[in-house]
């Protein structure tokens, strides 16, 4: 049984006296407004702010990750029944529990099947798909009762890994959005039917990259988005992104909603959140570093808080890695740089990571030496990488020595191509002699630590001969132009690197949705056929060798360039509200366990 809070019985047992009702208003991180309420989320806008923070209120996953604050599935909070598995362990049957949509209808196995379905055609515009694994490596799929479904497999695959991270994409859809503009159509049933109902759905959504909210404010009122699964439906979008929920009177899951209405507010920097949470205008929000009062030894744990007693410091740590993205498919000599290891690893020598957790980030982040997260400490982590073992340490004489071993002149700053060519020593494919060795960094304004941590780099890199071009820009704008691509008339993809100031949020982390070939999260379009061929090894067993080795070559490979890690937020949340806490450590939040006490209760 799951510890979620449930009546006013259960939450009374420590003496509190909750208070039913009330608003609760979130100062949401600068940069990205919600931009997708379809839950079929393209590349593009694939983020927490998008699918976590906004969609997962209203349109639940098959299956809830985050077990009262532990890596594991909920099997309470989720729709889907734990997976039966055949003997040969091929086939998969998965139990939808009866809940209810809130128009009425009993969820069901047609609605995971409009989802499988959707990603069976148009898998290349949904962000967490990868080719060759679900649903494209389903010999076969379907319905066997009402309220079941199954999958069979072309192998046998890890059964953590299929739950963790392929099961873990479903959403059902409704039957109420099975349709086109000329009426109802049968995507959950016929694939001749899923490219007009997408086109449909699409068209209703609005364009996924125009900033300008005019559109998702008839979103609250769409006969199509206000039908929810979860917890939560959607009252109104304003032209100023101001986001407001209130509970679904129809939600079937057994944490029903305490407040009145979960209010997100848009924010525009760290100094305007600070701001808010010192005037009291918002109840939950987060700590900005650059504000955060002397410095912590353990990121998981809050310090001193400068907002007093009146909010409650937790650091929101999620099982996650940070990474600077890189654009492979940039047709530029810019591209031709970036695909050469040694310069990927010169780059990778120049962040200086240990002094930014001290001296920028105050103690509340730490080193991130490879593609698996080092907290919470456990045994995924290659022994290469625990600890003080290292990879690629800061050190700028080695990336300088790079550099020079591989055919620039180091002498002047950017460096110059002096030997072009393809042969040991020489600078590598399409870099003419002459090149400056120049790449331009865009990151996201707003967030002074960052800015720091950008500025520091582009002294250390110059120090080893790269110049780095710093660019702000405003967060949803800069993962909307700086996204995946293929060069095209349409779509130069001219991108070079780009930091959103995140990375990806694991539940299992194996890497084919970042590293594989063509994954809808890889997003700087790096291949590798290594890197592939261990990634497959690494979806189908669950032995740690296997995992290690994968995560030992994409450290050295260094496809993105590693940050440091730090929780997604400080979060700070009002002294008279509770239900915040365990943090869960996938990123997802729950408004519907928050409740007020009594004034008086801190």
């Amino acid at each position: 049984m799951t510890a979620q809070l449930t009546d006013a019985a259960e939450l009374a047992k420590d003496g509190e006296r909750p208070k039913k009702g009330g608003v609760v208003t979130w100062a949401c991180a600068p940069g990205f407004p919600p931009a997708v309420i379809f839950p079929f989320t393209p590349p593009e806008r694939m983020g927490t702010r998008n699918v976590i923070e906004f969609q997962a209120l209203m349109y639940r996953t098959l299956y809830y990750f985050g077990n009262s604050g532990k890596p594991e599935v909920d099997y309470e909070l989720s729709i889907g029944e734990e997976p039966e598995w055949s003997e040969d362990g091929l086939t998969a049957t998965i139990t939808v529990k009866p809940w209810k949509w809130s128009n009425g209808e009993t969820l069901c196995a047609d609605n995971v099947l409009f989802w499988v379905n959707l990603m069976k055609v148009k898998g290349a515009r949904y962000g967490e798909y990868v080719p060759g694994y679900f649903p494209d490596n389903c010999v076969d799929y379907g319905k066997v009762a009402e309220d079941k479904v199954y999958f069979t497999f072309d192998k046998a695959y890890s059964k953590r890994w299929m739950l963790f991270n392929q099961f873990s994409t479903i959403t059902p859809l409704p039957k109420a959005w099975d349709r086109t503009a000329a009426g109802p159509a049968n995507a959950s049933g016929d694939l001749a039917d899923v490219e007009a109902v997408y086109d449909y759905l699409i068209e209703q959504q609005g364009n996924a990259v125009e900033e300008n909210n005019a559109h998702r404010t008839k979103w609250a009122d769409s006969p199509l988005w206000s039908i929810v699964s979860g917890p939560w439906r959607l009252k109104s979008y304003t032209l100023e992104g101001v986001v407001t929920f209130v509970p679904n009177e129809h939600y079937s899951g057994p944490n029903k909603p305490h407040i009145d209405e979960f209010r997100q507010l848009p924010t525009f920097s760290d100094e305007e959140q600070f701001q808010m949470l010192q005037d009291g205008t918002v109840q939950v929000g987060y700590l900005p570093l650059s504000f955060a009062a002397g410095s912590t030894d353990d990121p998981t744990k809050g310090g001193d808080n400068p907002l007093g007693e009146r909010f409650r410091l937790a650091p929101q740590v999620v099982y996650c890695i940070r990474y600077i993205s890189l654009n492979f498919n940039n047709p530029t000599v810019a591209g031709k740089l970036l695909a050469q290891t040694y310069l990927r690893q010169a780059l990778q020598s120049c962040l200086d990571q240990d002094t930014a957790v001290r001296e920028i980030y105050q103690g509340y982040a730490y080193r991130q030496n490879g593609p698996v997260p080092m907290i919470p400490a456990t045994d995924l982590v290659s022994p290469g990488q625990r600890g003080a073992a290292w990879p690629l340490p800061f050190d700028v004489a080695r990336a300088k020595q790079l550099l020079e071993d591989n055919g620039w002149d180091t002498s002047q700053s950017p460096a110059v191509c002096v030997r072009p060519g393809t042969g040991p020593g020489q600078a590598g494919e399409g870099i003419p002699a002459g090149t400056k060795l120049s790449i331009l960094l865009r990151y996201v304004e707003g967030r002074p630590a960052l800015t720091e941590l950008m500025r520091r780099f582009k002294r250390d890199a110059a120090a080893a001969g790269i110049e780095l071009r710093l660019q702000e820009v405003y967060g949803s704008i800069l993962v909307a132009e700086d996204a995946p691509c293929v060069p095209s008339e349409e779509t130069p993809c001219l991108w070079e690197m780009c930091c959103w100031n995140g990375g990806w949020v694991y539940h299992h982390p194996t890497g084919e949705i970042v590293f594989k070939t063509d994954a809808g999260g890889n997003f700087g379009h790096w291949t590798d056929a290594r890197a592939d061929e261990l990634i497959e090894r690494t979806v189908t067993s669950d032995d740690l060798d296997v995992l290690y080795e994968y995560q030992d070559y994409i450290a050295e490979q260094v496809p993105v360039i590693f940050t440091p890690n730090f929780p997604i937020r400080l979060l700070e949340y009002a002294g008279n509200l509770r239900g915040v806490e365990p943090i869960n450590p996938f990123a997802n939040i729950a408004p519907e366990n928050w409740y007020y006490v009594e004034d008086g209760e801190q």
